[in-house]
């Protein structure tokens, strides 16, 4: 519900601001009308079929004007359905027909639409420059309703980025002229909107004020889809103040429910089951935080029926979540966990995009949709723990495990924007039935505790560490931290923390297994540190295991590298570039590749990104291994590979190195030898650790941190060394290398050694 707060459909006042041209026939114009009722209704799938058809019989009868009003409103239904690509294409494509028509209205408000959808979808910097173009259009069209609508829209872009004192400029000129204009519910949109700013900006007396006024005009407008979804965003906000405000709690929690129980009976009346859904869930919820918990399951499954009425899975996954979460409440965990595995269903056959906040600042993927996941796995783990047969404990153990698999799958999607993590899926191997030689620790991080779930012979185990979610954050935060400063040993105490709580509470099980490699699939911060690091007192993990991590238990078609005719495209730079200082022993690296196995080498000059490019097509490699600086970001667009003349980010990395996905033979193994990580970034280790999935290879080495030049050149050139030998697996491989190294008395301190990383199959 992110995006409605913010106003994201307050664009159909545009629609509604532009006159319709005439239909080159009835049947388009009923399409048409079909369309606006269905939006109007909140059926926006019934819209977009209504709208496509009229948009075929425009295109058919040569109706250039047709075709660009249908597309805008087109776009609309697309948005809120989150497929913003699909709206972001339709957009421009009405730009070409305004431009072409030369329609300067329209293009204001195509450019309008577009910058709303880049709230979403980001960058700010495009969403920014399509609507200052369109304000900047509206103002010299004299057209104050378009004005109004871009102002409130470049207000919630100025608030999304934490510029209040813009954003409230923005909201205040947007409520006068709506206002002026008699448009009570683009005011009110327009005020709850500054509400927030101001409530962000620590005036909540103010915003409590502008929120009252909201209410007032809503009062007094008649029922409408947009109408029903303001009050709705009036009653959450009205719901926010109430921390800001402890003494007027009570009057706010009155207002609020007032303001969801108005909503639903106008969306009632209109026939809108979508708005309906989230006015009697939202309702729900506080009384839900009141703890009348009987009220709030009945509202909720209101809201539950209203969504599915709808098909509205958006919607749906919130409420039955809400119905989880107040069944567990009253004792009947087993309907809880029917609920909760409803939501996590709900939530698999949606889109990413619609998990996108509407400018949402500071709110992850993992943050806002994550709680379904793990807290329907800390039911079922719980219940394994209380089980009184066996196999249902084993299977409760599974299907948590299987439900954290669901969610690091979306995860990955939600990062890489894309659906590159399903196609990796479609050729998948259970990781923990490989190989017998190997034990899969998979840590299950919760608010209360942390359990390992450990694949051994006899089954799944599940080891409970009294250990909270946040005391393991902090813990982490500051290994990792000490790990990059080389010069002390103050990582010690956390490395031998770690150790405890992750490692020797299953020692007695790896023992036992007679195992000679440890899998990880880390989750949260776990992603950025090296467990090879840890240290049990006497010595690193790294020297009793060879060690590997991956971000799922499906792993990429896995099986021991083919080492006889090994193909090897190596590149790299070592001239001090694009601000970036030199590796200068880079070329020893690729020397020593080229002397193990057939290589092409491209260095320097040589090694531009269309010459990349072409190298990649021309040829099946089986190794890529690139030695260049490489930077992983929260962001994925900021995410990027070094080249000599440019930076080649992880979309552009896909679309050469991703040729390999369709090939009989995956890429062997994707190598980057001077990668780097925010600490404490979690997001961005998420994209190093799925690196290898988003390129098709079965495997990656990867480092978390920069590293230092000579060791990276020693410790790849022993790598590959150790990796000729078809009885060493590619995790011993990086074992015995990263040993060599700290056989040096100059690099023994893990900050040297341990940042680099066997992701996916170790085999």
């Amino acid at each position: 519900m992110r995006k409605a707060r913010f106003g994201f459909w307050l664009l159909v006042v545009i629609l509604w601001m532009t006159p319709v041209w005439a239909a080159d026939g009835q049947a388009h114009e009923a399409a048409l009308e079909a369309g606006r009722k269905a939006f109007e209704r909140g059926a926006f799938q019934d819209a977009v079929v209504s709208w496509t058809s009229a948009l075929r019989g425009y295109e058919r009868a040569g109706n250039r004007p047709g075709q660009l009003t249908t597309l805008i409103q087109l776009s609309q239904a697309e948005s809120a359905l989150g497929r913003y690509g699909q709206a972001v294409r339709n957009l421009e494509a009405a730009l070409e027909l305004a431009d072409g028509l030369g329609d300067r209205s329209r293009l204001a408000t195509v450019l309008a639409a577009l910058g709303n959808v880049h709230i979403v979808i980001g960058p700010p910097e495009t969403a920014a420059a399509y609507l200052e173009r369109a304000l900047a259009l509206s103002r010299s069209l004299g057209a104050p309703a378009l004005t109004a609508t871009v102002l409130n829209n470049l207000g919630n872009l100025r608030a999304t980025q934490g510029n209040h004192q813009d954003a409230l400029t923005a909201y205040r000129e947007s409520i006068v002229l709506a206002r002026d204009l008699g448009y009570r519910v683009l005011a009110a949109r327009a005020l709850s909107n500054a509400a927030a700013a101001l409530r962000q900006s620590a005036q909540p007396r103010e915003a409590e004020a502008l929120l009252d006024e909201a209410l007032a005009e809503l009062g007094r407008a008649s029922p409408s889809h947009d109408m029903a979804f303001a009050l709705v965003n009036v009653g959450l906000a009205y719901r926010d103040l109430r921390a800001a405000l402890p003494d007027s709690a009570d009057g706010l929690m009155l207002r609020a429910a007032r303001a969801f129980t108005d909503a639903a009976a106008a969306a009632d009346r209109i026939g809108d089951r979508r708005t309906t859904s989230y006015a009697w869930g939202y309702l729900g919820s506080l009384y839900e935080q009141e703890r009348r918990y009987a009220e709030a399951l009945q509202l909720t499954r209101r809201a539950v029926f209203a969504a599915q009425q709808a098909s509205a899975p958006e919607s749906l996954y919130r409420w039955q979540w809400q119905a989880g979460r107040l069944l567990k409440q009253v004792g009947t965990p087993d309907d809880a966990i029917a609920s909760y595995r409803r939501a996590v269903a709900t939530l698999q056959s949606i889109r990413p995009e619609l998990t996108v906040g509407y400018g949402a600042r500071g709110t992850t993927f993992r943050e806002s949709i994550g709680p379904v996941y793990f807290e329907l796995v800390d039911l079922l783990l719980r219940r394994a723990a209380s089980g009184e047969h066996r196999e249902e404990a084993a299977r409760a153990l599974l299907e948590a495990r299987d439900t954290v698999e669901l969610f690091k799958a979306a995860e990955l999607r939600d990062y890489f924007r894309d659906d590159c993590v399903d196609t990796a899926l479609a050729k998948v191997t259970k990781l923990d039935v490989v190989s017998q030689t190997a034990v899969v620790i998979y840590p299950v991080i919760l608010p209360d505790r942390i359990e390992l779930l450990v694949s051994l012979a006899g089954g799944l185990k599940s080891v409970v560490v009294p250990v909270s979610g946040d005391a393991l954050t902090r813990e982490v935060r500051a290994f990792r931290l000490k790990l990059e400063k080389r010069t002390t040993r103050e990582y010690l105490p956390h490395a031998q923390r770690l150790y405890d709580w992750l490692i020797r509470p299953i020692e007695r099980d790896l023992a036992a297994a007679k195992v000679d490699t440890l899998v990880f699939v880390p989750d949260g911060p776990l992603r950025t540190i090296p467990m090879a690091a840890l240290h049990d007192g006497k010595q690193f993990l790294v020297g009793k295991y060879a060690l590997a991590t991956t971000p799922g238990l499906n792993v990429t078609d896995p099986r021991p590298i083919q080492r006889d005719h090994a193909r090897v495209l190596a590149v790299g730079v070592t001239e001090a570039i694009q601000g970036f200082p030199p590796l200068p022993n880079v070329a020893a690296e690729l020397e020593t590749l080229r002397s193990l196995f057939k290589s092409t080498t491209l260095v320097d000059r040589e090694f531009l990104a269309t010459t990349f490019e072409r190298a990649l097509k021309s040829e099946p490699f089986t190794i890529v291994h690139v030695a260049s600086h490489g930077q992983f970001d929260a962001d994925v667009n900021k995410t990027f590979l070094l080249t000599f003349d440019d930076k080649v980010t992880i979309d552009r990395l896909d679309k050469f190195i991703g040729l390999f996905k369709f090939r009989d033979e995956p890429l062997e193994l994707l190598t980057l030898s001077a990668c780097d990580t925010a600490a404490g970034d979690d997001r961005a280790a998420l994209g190093l650790a799925g690196i290898a999935i988003k390129a098709g290879a079965r495997s990656a080495v990867a480092t978390l941190w920069q590293v230092h030049d000579r060791v990276a050149a020693d410790l790849i050139a022993t790598f590959y060394q150790e990796l000729k030998n078809p009885s060493v697996s590619r995790a011993a491989a990086l074992q015995r290398a990263q040993l060599k190294v700290l056989e040096d008395p100059r690099y023994q301190h893990p900050g040297f050694w341990s940042p680099f990383l066997m992701i996916n199959s170790w085999l």
